[in-house]
């Protein structure tokens, strides 16, 4: 095999491929340490990947995306924005814990405790609100893993919680008998903490610097003696020319092999150790893509370990973020804080959240979480273009999550009780759905960001999906006149040309309707129902 036919299959740039190759042994070197199976790390034998069905009928799941970052409870990002002079969580940490050349993220990590938390309690809870499948986050850009991580010593086994989380929720998982899944967001660690090389450029510590690059013999007589922070920061390198980036190749500073064979190993032993079915990357494309192949290599593994685990039956998902065509035949595409506007091919999901990533006491005391009304017609719309959802429930850094998501949470299942058929084991219509909703919906932006940016649902929308010959339509509201119109089923129309025999109202019996050049006219009965935001139409 030539080069250039090499760069190809392994997704690389012509950079990426000689700093591998400049690097000594090539990351192909450590392929022995991993399962054998059909899948090699190359996207040709990739593209021989399956989308499983269980997932495809599965459309919901909760995350758990809780990592020492919750214990401020003051928002995402906050081990990185704490070390922004002048910034929000800045000037929090400042009030709330000290200098950050003083109080750093590790000793954040120190305070972490997760004294509250019950896993048993919360999936179980995922469980009865309608979740087919729980993710847990087993380490942030923060670089803490949360498991009893041999290659990392800052792990939630050796400081924090001093408890393997990911044990704890891998266990829960299966009690409930839901799919298990794992996101990896420390391949960015490198340049994302980059911060913390930082000092103060004003006032009485000007110029004193930041934690960030702390060495091990500088933990003498410290809580972290021993220890050796850059393990947890990474910040032994010069800072990258244009800030943060998630392109590798736009200006950063390219990490070590070390740093990069290390995050491998890492990961291995993760897919290894705890055998998730679901497996979320929080990258373009994959780890270090552009670089070198340690995100494909991850990818053949965990597809190959997949079917070790289950004889021969691929039961295992990877989520990757802004992918071409190509791509999306090897992996499940992710929309974060979006969505798609079109029936997609293949089997996509969208990621957000009911309020920030990481728990913000703030969201809680403005009673600003996303309500159960824009989840459940976000789902409805996400499965009518052949999507699911994975919507993250903020964790306290206690481990515990607050009323007002409980009631969120209570009202998500109380509708599920009664209209899930409309949503699992179904699969798209010829078209998603009607209403001005469609006409202005929002572009995708890099990675999604599309969420809210479009004309709000109403009861003049409605979006479809199948299971086998009944059709759904769930309607976005309760109209005034009592009266639906479904103009993609008017008398002779090429969408649906069979009979409609029968029309429900899940939940509340048989409906009076008629069919015309204009479409289906349905008659709503005079007894709403409890929630009137997501009205389901069985037509059969």
């Amino acid at each position: 095999m030539n080069r250039r036919t090499l760069i190809k299959q392994l997704g690389l740039s012509l950079p990426g491929y000689l700093l591998s190759k400049q690097a000594g042994a090539s990351f192909l070197g450590s392929l022995d340490q991993q399962a054998a199976g059909p899948f090699q790390p190359t996207w040709e034998s990739l593209q021989s990947y399956a989308v499983p069905d269980w997932y495809r009928n599965a459309k919901f799941g909760i995350w758990a995306h809780w990592g020492p970052q919750c214990e401020p409870e003051h928002g995402d990002w906050y081990a990185r924005g704490m070390y922004e002079e002048g910034s929000d969580h800045y000037k929090y940490h400042l009030q709330k814990y000290g200098h950050p050349s003083k109080f750093g993220f590790k000793d954040v990590i120190h305070q972490w405790k997760a004294e509250k938390w019950d896993p048993d309690h919360l999936v179980s809870l995922y469980k009865r609100v309608g979740a087919k499948y729980f993710f847990a986050m087993a380490n942030h850009h923060d670089n803490l893993d949360l498991w009893n991580s041999k290659y990392q010593s800052w792990n939630s086994v050796n400081v924090g919680p001093k408890k393997d989380l990911i044990v704890g929720w891998a266990k829960a998982a299966k009690k409930q008998g839901l799919p298990f899944g794992v996101s990896v967001h420390a391949a960015h660690a490198w340049t994302w903490y980059e911060t913390a090389q930082g000092s103060d450029k004003n006032g009485p510590l000007a110029g004193v610097p930041y934690d960030g690059k702390l060495t091990k013999a500088e933990g003498k007589g410290a809580w972290w003696q021993g220890m050796d922070p850059q393990e947890l920061y990474a910040q032994n390198h010069a800072l990258s020319k244009n800030g943060l980036q998630w392109d590798w190749n736009n200006g950063t500073t390219v990490p070590s092999k070390a740093y990069c064979d290390k995050f491998l190993k890492r990961t291995l032993e993760l897919i290894d150790k705890y055998e998730p079915e679901l497996l979320y990357f929080d990258d373009t494309v994959l780890p270090f893509h552009g670089l070198n192949d340690v995100g494909l290599q991850l990818a053949a593994h965990h597809y190959n370990q997949s079917l070790k685990r289950n004889k021969g039956i691929l039961k295992a998902v990877v989520n990757g973020k802004i992918l071409n065509d190509m791509q999306r035949k090897c992996l499940v595409w992710d929309i974060e804080r979006g969505q798609s506007n079109v029936i997609e091919p293949f089997t996509w999901q969208t990621d957000t959240c009911i309020g920030g990533w990481h728990y913000d006491k703030r969201v809680y005391e403005n009673k600003s979480y996303k309500s159960a009304q824009t989840v459940i017609q976000t789902l409805t719309d996400i499965v009518s273009k052949n999507g699911n959802l994975l919507l993250n429930i903020p964790v306290k850094g206690n481990g515990s999550i607050d009323d007002q998501e409980v009631a969120i949470l209570e009202e998500i299942a109380a509708w599920m009780t009664i209209n899930s058929e409309c949503i699992f084991d179904t699969r798209p219509w010829k078209v998603y759905g009607e209403g001005p909703a469609i006409s202005d919906a929002a572009p995708i932006a890099a990675q999604g960001f599309n969420e809210g940016k479009g004309k709000p649902f109403g009861a003049a929308d409605m979006r479809f999906t199948t299971k086998g010959d009944t059709l759904y339509a769930v309607v976005f509201g309760w109209p005034d006149n009592g009266k639906v119109t479904i103009k993609s089923l008017s008398d002779g129309n090429t969408l649906r040309p069979g009979a409609v025999n029968k029309v429900e109202l899940v939940g509340g019996g048989e409906l009076h309707f008629q069919r015309n050049a204009a479409g289906l006219d349905v008659t709503l009965p005079e007894n709403r129902p409890a929630l009137t935001y997501a009205n389901v139409l069985k037509i059969s």
